[in-house]
């Protein structure tokens, strides 16, 4: 019996951590400077990907990012300047949300991985992560604009 209860409890320490994690990373979304020379703003959204990453570990940060693309297909306005819905995931930023994911497990894998512990290795894991955010972006982001992939990275 004291094993189910705790048990649950840990599901549910597990289900609010994933939830704080999204609605981080949807709160961050909202600091945004549109860029006129691209479709994609500058958002504190990648900030929040990687800390929840960090914080929560591999699975628990994949599954936030999971969560927090779950809400914003829904309809909720969780994604920059208050948008969401199947749109936004047709659109010129889809692939970067679907990098967060991917971004998040990474970061937290090289966090449970002892990387978090000095500020080298951190920015190094950081620096991993943003890479695998654009690794899915830019691609995606080519569809939409004229020109080679540095060019795209370009702007």
């Amino acid at each position: 019996m004291i094993e189910v209860i705790m048990s649950r409890k840990g599901i549910l320490y597990d289900v609010l951590l994933i939830l704080g994690g999204s609605l981080l990373t949807a709160l961050s979304a909202q600091i945004a400077i549109p860029l006129p020379f691209s479709p994609v703003p500058i958002t504190g959204q990648t900030f929040a990907v990687l800390l929840v990453g960090t914080l929560l570990g591999s699975r628990r940060g994949a599954l936030a990012m999971l969560a927090y693309l779950g809400e914003g297909l829904l309809g909720l306005p969780v994604f920059a300047g208050g948008r969401g819905g199947l749109a936004v995931f047709m659109g010129p930023t889809a692939g970067y949300l679907w990098g967060f994911v991917a971004a998040a497990f990474l970061v937290g894998s090289l966090a449970e991985r002892g990387w978090d512990r000095r500020i080298w290795s951190a920015a190094a894991a950081m620096f991993f992560g943003n890479g695998v955010i654009y690794l899915f972006g830019l691609p995606w982001l080519s569809y939409f604009l004229p020109g080679s992939l540095s060019q795209v990275l370009a702007l």
